[in-house]
């Protein structure tokens, strides 16, 4: 089971999109976990559950770069949502860009 899970401000949102994206990774019978956590949480994430794709909300994009540079070492897709999906809550739509990513970094 892979693990794919978001990161934004507060986790609310993002909850919404991540529940979207399980349905779509269930329909399709995907072996993925999605999950939304609030920022604040992120190292202790990271740490205890060693997530295969990193996911950050378009509100915390600021922290792409840190985040990278934290985690980069890991060896895992860590990307932006686009913001544009996000404001309409395209589960879908992020989870292939989310594989997308995963399927690019595992090569």
């Amino acid at each position: 089971m892979k693990k794919f899970y978001l990161f934004c401000s507060a986790g609310m949102s993002t909850s919404l999109l991540a529940s979207k994206m399980q349905k779509a990774a269930d329909a399709h019978k995907l072996p993925i976990e999605v999950k939304a956590f609030p920022i604040g949480t992120m190292g202790d994430i990271i740490e205890k559950y060693n997530p295969d794709c990193i996911l950050l909300g378009p509100q915390v994009k600021y922290l792409l770069d840190d985040t990278k540079q934290r985690y980069g070492h890991l060896n895992k897709p860590i990307f932006v949502i686009d913001m544009q999906d996000y404001g309409v809550m395209d589960g879908e739509k992020v989870l292939k860009t989310a594989i997308m990513h995963y399927k690019k970094q595992a090569k």
